[in-house]
C-alpha cells in the first residue's frame, strides 16, 4: 500500500528538503493546464506550512538534449502567484553546485530545470536518481500523471529517499479505486479521443462487468471500420479494425449511428447518436469517461462533445471519472470550467495514466511509494 504525505509526516521534516515531482508538461495558458498545476498546490502548502523546504522537479514535453523553448522557467511567476512565496529557478544540473544552492541556502522553494533535458530521466538511471536524492531527505510524488512511466524522477528516486504520494496523488488513487472495487450500476464508459489501443485494456478488463460502452472518434471510427462501413480518411486504427469485429458488433459496445463529417471524413457523433448517448448517461451510476467525441476544437464538431458534458454534469447522482487533458479542455464546449464540476464529478489530472491505473496495469511511480 503508498504512503501518503499528512500533517504528521510534514511536521517531522520540518527544517529538511523534500522533493517534490509535478506534473509543469502543460499548457499553463488553458483551464485544463491551469487544473493540473493547481493541484499540486495544496501539497506544497501543506510541506511550507510545517516548515519544510521544497524542491519542485519537473518535465515539459520531450526535448532532445536542452531545449530553451521547453524550459521550466516561465511556469516561476505563476507558481509564485499560486503559492505566495518567491521560487528560486535553478538552470544547472552540476549536482555539486545544486547542493550547494540548496543546502547552503535560505531558500524556501526551488524549481529545478526540465528533467528531460537530462537523458537518464526516461532511462530511469539510477546514477541520475542519486543525484537528486543527493538535494533532498525526503520525496513526494504529486504527479499521477506520469505515475505510469518507469523515469528515474518518478520511480529510482521514490525508492532512495523516505518516499510519500502527495494529496492530489491520494485523491486520483482513491477515486479511481471506486472504480475498480464496487461499481454501482449501470456502469458507462465513454472513449474517445484520437487513440483507440489505449483503450482496449479498459475495455477487456471491464467488458463483462460494464452495461454499456458508448464510442466516438478514434475508438467509434474503428469500430465502425470493423463493421466493415468504409472510413476513408476518418481517423481510426487501420491495424487494429480487423481484430476488433467481436467487440463491434457487441450489444453493449455502441458506436456512432449517425455522424458529422467534412467530406468522407467523420469528425463528429451525429445528433440521433449524441441523444442517445446522453439518455444513457442521465441513467447511469458510475461514468468513466476519456476523450473527446470529436473535433470538438471547431463549433461545427463540437455538439457531440457538448452532448455528453452537459449529460455528465446533469447526472449529479453518479459516480464520475473523467480523464484525459482533452477531455477537460472540452469542457469549453458547454462554457464550463474545472472549478464548476459538481463534486461527484472527480477530474483526473491524467489521461494515459488513469487508463493504465484502470486496466490494472502496473504503475512503477506508485508502485514506489510503497
Amino acid at each position: 500500500m503508498a504512503h501518503f504525505l499528512n500533517a504528521r509526516i510534514a511536521r517531522k521534516y520540518k527544517g529538511k528538503v523534500a522533493l517534490v515531482r509535478i506534473d509543469l508538461n502543460i499548457d499553463a495558458a488553458s483551464q485544463e493546464g491551469l487544473y493540473r498545476l493547481r493541484s499540486a498546490v495544496p501539497t506544497i502548502k501543506l510541506l511550507r506550512k510545517n516548515g519544510v523546504r521544497v524542491v519542485l522537479i519537473s518535465h515539459r514535453g520531450r526535448p532532445n538534449g536542452v531545449e530553451r523553448a521547453l524550459t521550466l522557467q516561465p511556469f516561476v511567476k505563476i507558481l509564485e502567484k499560486e503559492l505566495g512565496e518567491k521560487i528560486r529557478f535553478l538552470k544547472t544540473f552540476d549536482f555539486e553546485s545544486l547542493r550547494e544552492s540548496i543546502v547552503e541556502s535560505d531558500d524556501a522553494l526551488v524549481m529545478l530545470e526540465n528533467i528531460r533535458f537530462l537523458a537518464g530521466e526516461e532511462a530511469d538511471d539510477e546514477r541520475l536518481a542519486r543525484s537528486l536524492a543527493s538535494l533532498g531527505d525526503m520525496y513526494v510524488n504529486e504527479a499521477f500523471a506520469v505515475s505510469h512511466r518507469a523515469h528515474a524522477s518518478v520511480h529510482a528516486l521514490a525508492r532512495l529517499l523516505p518516499a510519500f504520494g502527495g494529496l492530489q496523488l491520494e485523491h486520483e488513487i482513491k477515486a479511481l479505486g471506486a472504480v475498480l472495487k464496487k461499481p454501482a450500476r449501470p456502469l458507462v464508459f465513454v472513449f474517445g479521443g484520437a487513440k483507440t489501443a489505449d483503450k482496449l485494456p479498459l475495455m477487456e478488463r471491464f467488458f463483462k462487468k460494464a452495461d454499456i460502452f458508448l464510442t466516438g472518434g478514434g475508438p467509434g471510427n474503428t469500430l465502425l471500420a470493423a463493421q466493415g462501413i468504409p472510413m476513408h480518411d476518418s481517423l481510426y486504427d487501420k491495424t487494429l479494425a480487423p481484430g476488433m469485429r467481436r467487440v463491434a458488433f457487441s450489444s453493449h459496445v455502441m458506436s456512432p449511428a449517425d455522424a458529422v463529417c467534412d467530406g468522407a471524413k467523420v469528425l463528429d457523433i451525429g445528433k440521433e447518436t449524441a441523444a442517445e448517448y446522453a439518455e444513457i448517461i442521465a441513467n447511469a451510476k458510475t461514468i468513466v469517461w476519456n476523450g473527446p467525441l470529436g473535433l470538438y476544437e471547431k463549433k461545427q464538431f463540437a455538439g457531440g462533445t457538448a452532448a455528453v458534458w452537459n449529460a455528465v454534469l446533469k447526472n449529479k447522482k453518479a459516480v464520475t471519472v473523467v480523464g484525459g487533458g482533452e477531455t477537460i479542455a472540452a469542457l469549453s464546449t458547454v462554457k464550463k470550467e474545472p472549478a464548476d464540476v459538481p463534486k461527484n464529478v472527480f477530474l483526473s489530472t491524467g489521461g494515459g495514466a488513469m487508463l493504465q491505473f484502470l486496466s490494472g496495469e502496473e504503475m512503477p511511480g506508485i508502485i514506489a511509494l510503497r
